[in-house]
């Protein structure tokens, strides 16, 4: 019999094992009448900085003679598990499957639905443009140090997508047995076991490659094929129906059933989708710049007199505002404690940046997007692509403020918020930003009205967190990259609406919005796959 008792409180100081005697307390039975427990879940409340306390929620495996006694005082905040069933429950369909299921993509989404299709014994083919995780690793760090460049292998295309080279978060707002079995594979594949149980895990970039390559090897182990530097430049439908795809331009490779995994990223792709008459749909996203503060500053308006205890680590931070006028909202967005700003570009002559941590979060520095919603008044809803483009003019202009090369605008909250630029070369090197940064105007590249907006939610924050604001806060231009700004309409089994085999997967096909997310939505794919065809009768393989 298994209890779930919630709301238990410790001191940040107090050993986890407190957490057993203190459930049977609530529960009212002695400790030996527990044959096992584990913690399900652990947050942290910091809303009083003097009474900082770690809350848990715990499971209790206990003996049956103690049901009776449990039930006449059952505690608040305290549930039965009564047979739950965590698996996916899958049944193989029986419809006719002439090759084996073909992956585009190794990111999250594409990652996990090649490894679900491998476990059931499909034998699944996946492709990416770029290149493996360790020598992506090489190519992103010639970005960093050099200014150079590859456009299809950098921090946005490769093994692992996008993700690899962020804080590797694995918080998550949906509700879905699937991020259980998510979590499962990634601590199967390296990651600590602590991610189960945490209110905000976090994995790192360094953790995140290891477990990338990991489960890629699972892939193969199972009969999967993994295949680099094989970018999709075409697809080839008849009669409504893919038939194959383009590899490089050149080759052409036959398929039945197709999962589309490519990343918010692969611009180039809902190009082709648009051309081959797939239903696409612009979609509302955010745009604005990445803000740097010591790290200490934000671990004293976090965590008060308990800054710096080893126990909590680096803290972070979730703010909002909300400007009437112009009926727009900004907000802090992938923050990363003790992280870095970098570069994100992956297109010739246009500018992006991003977050990244490693797993400890030492760096000293913290930083986070601070972005403003865009929509249907910032560009053409009736053409698709009209995001995207907005997305690249932005970029454009950040490259031409930074003066080329990939060097990033920079310039202090307080500067930005006067529209004014000050001589202050101490505080600006000490921006994280490489390969170099040059002192602008930041609203010189972004639209008029969001700048104001981003503006006015600077000072907001700054009453928030004192500092904020001031120059102490160092802002990095610029941040397009929060979501797809195109979503690729599908039916009810996922299939993109007018294209029969054709699976558009993931947070670049307008569905997910994280790691965890992308995940799900690849395994859901590919399950949906699996319950309504049978294994491929041949399996073709490519000479790459």
């Amino acid at each position: 019999m298994k209890i779930r008792v919630s709301e238990l409180r410790i001191g940040i100081d107090e050993d986890t094992d407190l957490l057993k005697s203190i459930a049977c307390q609530k529960l009212k039975i002695p400790a030996g009448k527990v044959k096992n427990w584990w913690i399900e879940r652990q947050a942290l409340d910091a809303r009083r900085k003097k009474e900082i306390a770690f809350v848990y929620t715990v499971v209790l495996d206990i003996e049956e003679s103690c049901l009776d006694q449990i039930k006449a005082s059952f505690p608040p905040k305290s549930s039965m598990i009564d047979g739950e069933d965590e698996c996916l429950n899958i049944s193989r369909g029986t419809g006719y499957l002439k090759y084996s299921p073909l992956v585009i993509g190794t990111g999250p989404s594409g990652l996990f639905a090649a490894w679900l299709l491998a476990k059931w014994g499909y034998k699944p083919i996946l492709l990416e443009r770029g290149k493996d995780v360790f020598a992506r690793q090489k190519d992103v760090a010639k970005f960093w140090d050099e200014g150079l460049l590859d456009w299809e292998s950098n921090v946005q295309f490769g093994e692992g997508g996008a993700g690899t080279f962020s804080d590797g978060k694995l918080t998550t707002r949906i509700k879905d047995k699937r991020v259980s079995l998510v979590l499962q594979v990634l601590i199967d594949a390296g990651a600590p076991k602590e991610i189960l149980y945490q209110a905000k895990p976090h994995l790192g970039t360094d953790k995140l490659r290891t477990i990338v390559a990991n489960i890629r090897k699972e892939i193969i182990s199972l009969g999967g094929k993994v295949i680099f530097q094989a970018k999709v430049t075409n697809f080839v439908i008849k009669k409504g129906a893919i038939e194959a795809v383009i590899i490089n331009d050149k080759h052409e490779f036959s398929v039945s059933k197709c999962i589309l995994a490519t990343g918010h990223s692969a611009r180039d792709i809902y190009g082709k989708l648009w051309e081959i008459g797939a239903k696409l749909e612009a979609k509302p996203f955010a745009v604005g710049v990445r803000i740097e503060h010591p790290q200490h500053m934000i671990d004293c308006a976090q965590y008060g007199e308990w800054a710096g205890n080893p126990r909590l680590g680096a803290a972070d931070y979730h703010l909002t505002y909300r400007n009437t006028n112009f009926n727009r909202s900004a907000y802090s967005f992938c923050m990363c404690p003790g992280g870095y700003v970098v570069g994100a570009s992956s297109e010739p002559e246009m500018l992006a940046v991003n977050g990244m941590s490693y797993h400890d979060r030492s760096s000293g520095t913290s930083n986070s997007a601070v972005v403003v919603s865009v929509g249907e008044k910032d560009f053409d809803y009736k053409d698709p692509l009209s995001g995207m483009q907005f997305q690249r003019q932005i970029e454009k202009d950040a490259y031409k403020l930074g003066g080329g090369n990939y060097i990033a605008p920079v310039q202090t909250a307080e500067d930005f918020i006067n529209d004014t630029i000050k001589e202050t070369p101490s505080r600006l090197k000490q921006a994280t930003y490489k390969p170099d940064v040059k002192e602008a105007n930041l609203r010189d590249c972004l639209p008029k009205e969001i700048s104001e907006v981003l503006g006015e939610a600077l000072q907001d924050f700054n009453k928030k967190i004192w500092g904020f604001g001031t120059n102490k806060g160092i802002l990095t231009g610029v941040e397009t990259r929060t979501s797809a700004p195109v979503k690729i309409l599908r039916d009810d089994k996922y299939q993109a609406l007018g294209i029969e085999g054709l699976y558009p997967a993931g947070e670049g096909a307008g569905y997910a919005g994280g790691i965890i997310s992308a995940a799900v939505d690849g395994i859901r794919v590919a399950q949906s796959i699996i319950e309504n065809y049978s294994k491929p009768e041949e399996q073709l393989i490519i000479d790459n």
